[in-house]
């Protein structure tokens, strides 16, 4: 009677062991003792990601792991993608973070008033992105941050970003203020595209707006420096000044030598832009120039206007500009 009662103690012994070593194993800290970056291909199995985790040192056992898992875990299958696993993390936030499909997010970001041809090359050198891509049509990517997945091709988004352009465009569009000097969604893309070229400051897109505006409605040509350097770098940034030759290159963009909006888009504006095409400032100003500060001083008339420019020119000399 004494030996059965000692075998049962040690029984049970055993099995409050045996279940704490399960517990500490399956939902104690894991034996990494770093944050690891780890794959889970398309298609794998259980089996497979359990060795495979053994092996980056995230688990100590892929068999226990798998024994665990068909014991304890949800029946939900693991899902294929990049994960970041971090330090000390469990056998069993493991399973739920690969059967979760909480992966990491990766991101191509398009400044605003990028052109195409930066676009393309942005997309050619981001990593994780497959198959080749044509420059897009210019004024056609909305300038965002996209999330992808690693063997997403870089065509679909592509897609996604020019499907963004057209949504958002539509959706402005559909809010614009009365009386504008563009009578097509296109004309404002066109238009917000040499906005964006113009300024940097936030605070000046409606003015600068307004200024082009008023210009299309005196039939003034626009005459804005981004037009004329296009069609010879493509909207890359030029590098030098502007030559005379090339302020009055004929070419359908350079809008010193015609009036009216370019033939196409110069860049791919941002939102904020075609916002302030859609809703310019309530300003009769014709001209701009440059502060030195970063920034532009407005004019209403040629007088007013030709003062600020002496006042840059000086402003040039006496900072070597």
């Amino acid at each position: 009677m004494r030996r059965l009662g000692w075998l049962l103690l040690i029984g049970i012994v055993a099995l409050v062991g045996g279940a704490l070593f399960v517990a500490q194993d399956w939902g104690g800290r894991g034996p990494s003792a770093r944050a690891l970056s780890f794959e889970v291909p398309e298609g794998a199995s259980l089996a497979a990601t359990a060795e495979r985790l053994e092996q980056a040192g995230a688990i100590r056992s892929a068999a226990r792991f798998k024994l665990y898992a068909r014991l304890f875990g949800a029946a939900d299958p693991i899902k294929s993608g990049d994960y970041r696993l971090p330090r000390g993390l469990s056998a069993a936030d493991i399973l739920k973070l690969l059967q979760g499909g909480r992966t990491i997010q990766r991101f191509v970001t398009i400044p605003e008033g990028w052109p195409a041809v930066l676009v393309q090359e942005r997309l050619i050198a981001t990593p994780g992105l497959e198959g080749t891509v044509p420059v897009p049509v210019e004024g056609s990517v909305l300038p965002d941050s996209y999330s992808f997945q690693p063997g997403d091709t870089r065509e679909s988004v592509v897609d996604r970003m020019q499907q963004a352009m057209v949504a958002y465009l539509a959706a402005a569009w559909e809010r614009r203020k009365p009386g504008l000097a563009v009578s097509t969604p296109r004309e404002a893309l066109i238009l917000a595209s040499i906005v964006e070229k113009e300024t940097g400051k936030p605070s000046e897109r409606r003015l600068v707006a307004a200024v082009y505006s008023n210009r299309l409605k005196r039939g003034m040509p626009l005459q804005a420096d981004p037009t004329t350097i296009y069609p010879i770098t493509k909207g890359k940034p030029l590098g030098r000044r502007i030559l005379l030759s090339e302020l009055r290159a004929k070419n359908g963009y350079n809008t010193y030598a015609m009036s009216g909006l370019p033939k196409g888009p110069i860049c791919n504006p941002g939102r904020a832009s075609i916002d302030a095409v859609l809703d310019p400032a309530d300003s009769s100003a014709v001209y701009f120039v440059a502060d030195g500060s970063g920034g532009h001083v407005f004019a209403d008339t040629l007088d007013q206007h030709n003062r600020n420019v002496q006042k840059w020119r000086a402003f040039r000399a006496a900072h070597g500009i």
